[in-house]
């Protein structure tokens, strides 16, 4: 599922009427155009307020002058035709119907031209939010849907970072284990986790792990004691593509092992600095910002702050009961709602529109009958039900909203393609609004 939410509506704020001056003979008015809204699929789907509505364009009336009195009473002989031709030329009355449109249609040509440069102009999206929240799995996304996916030798790229993902995410889960002082009851499982904890991948990112170490892993995974170990996640790290992996963990010791698109979305590398990636959607040339997450890569976010249309937040209603990489102590969500009001109450967004992807729609559903939301929201009622504890996440989130910017939510899962291609026709309309409102053209 992945649809647009309602939220409080936020206050019209007005907008600065924009004033043309017309050389034309007559005056014009110019209706404001109508607002766009969208709404695909979701919870009780409503459109927030955008900024207000703007006000008529006025147009300042231009004055033609006639012309004065001919030139003098009497023409000398010498000067006789040339001098009466001259007197009778600025005499002859132009012709304003024909001049007029002329010049109308010629202002009207130049306005058009003027419009389509600016609205022709880059885009820039911000993708923020907390580490792991799916920011890059919807940059793959837009590679998937707008540049044509990944050729072969791209997936291979991605072939040594799977390897990766499921070395540490197996080390993980055995780390685990023995701090919660539990062991696999499989006497072989228990050497392969020696085995396995103690391997070390190269630094290199095309290296890949031995075919007998990942059938160890796949091993390990199907030991009795896993599925108790697991119930208990919530007290340790682990990847949300680990479960993933290991189900696949045959077809990724293969030799011949090729990445497909639903491994490279699920593949997990820390983003460290800015990546920038551009494409186009629809008539919109989209410049998108993808920035750190993890709280030490913060602070480099203050460059791509300027000239933002928008900001995509991503938050991952599944992590309500995770804790923090960098912190175990520290809850995920409440970590998201602290960066989210630094966020959208800052200076640097007076004028940005929010989209908000509540994300991991399907993770949560897993979750949330086996690990009640109300354990770590006390204030929570709904129970186990997806709409009313969704419902409950996004009030979270809109009650920082203290700038009382537009904000836009839509439910999504970051690893379907199809529900994040559904997700962005409703996204383009917001940033397509936002672009005209930003180029003076609304």
């Amino acid at each position: 599922m992945g649809g647009c939410m309602s939220t409080p509506e936020a206050p019209k704020k007005a907008q600065e009427s924009k004033q043309t001056s017309s050389s034309a003979t007559a005056s014009s008015k110019s209706k404001p155009p109508a607002q766009t809204t969208s709404a695909n699929s979701g919870l009780s789907p409503t459109q927030p307020a955008h900024p207000a509505e703007a006000g008529t364009p006025n147009s300042a009336a231009g004055v033609v002058g006639n012309g004065g009195a001919a030139g003098g009473a009497g023409v000398g002989a010498a000067g006789g035709s040339q001098g009466l031709a001259a007197a009778l030329a600025e005499t002859e009355p132009a012709a304003p119907d024909a001049r007029g449109n002329r010049d109308r249609s010629n202002q009207i040509d130049r306005q058009l031209e003027d419009d389509q440069r600016k609205f022709r102009k880059e885009c820039k999206i911000l993708l923020l939010g907390s580490g792991e929240s799916g920011k890059s799995t919807i940059v793959k996304q837009m590679k998937i849907i707008h540049q044509n996916g990944y050729s072969k030798d791209e997936l291979l790229t991605f072939r040594g970072i799977v390897h990766k993902n499921v070395l540490d995410s197996a080390q993980a889960l055995i780390m685990a284990m023995r701090k919660i002082g539990v062991d696999p009851e499989d006497a072989n499982n228990r050497a392969y986790a020696d085995r396995i904890l103690e391997y070390r991948i190269d630094a290199d990112p095309s290296s890949t792990i031995p075919s007998e170490i990942l059938f160890n892993i796949e091993s390990l995974w199907h030991d009795p004691v896993i599925p108790a170990v697991m119930d208990r996640s919530s007290e340790f790290y682990l990847m949300d593509s680990a479960t993933y992996f290991f189900a696949n963990i045959r077809k990724i010791a293969a030799p011949d092992y090729v990445p497909d698109e639903a491994d490279v979305l699920r593949a997990r590398t820390k983003t460290t600095g800015i990546s920038e990636t551009r494409f186009n959607m629809g008539q919109l040339s989209i410049h998108m910002f993808d920035v750190g997450g993890q709280r030490s890569e913060r602070k480099k976010w203050i460059h791509c702050f300027e000239a933002v249309t928008s900001i995509i937040f991503c938050v991952a209603l599944s992590e309500y009961d995770q804790v923090l990489l960098e912190e175990s102590g520290q809850n995920r969500m409440q970590e998201s709602l602290v960066l989210f009001e630094s966020v959208i109450n800052s200076r640097w967004f007076l004028r940005t529109s929010v989209i908000l992807f509540l994300n991991k729609i399907d993770l949560f559903k897993q979750k949330l009958p086996k690990v009640p939301l109300v354990n770590y929201f006390p204030e929570y009622t709904g129970g186990a039900d997806i709409n009313k504890a969704a419902k409950y996440i996004l009030w979270r989130f809109t009650q920082t909203n203290r700038a009382r910017l537009s904000v836009y939510p839509h439910l999504t899962q970051a690893t379907d393609t199809s529900n994040i291609r559904l997700v962005f026709a409703a996204v383009k309309e917001t940033i397509l609004q936002n672009a005209l409102r930003d180029s003076g053209i609304l």
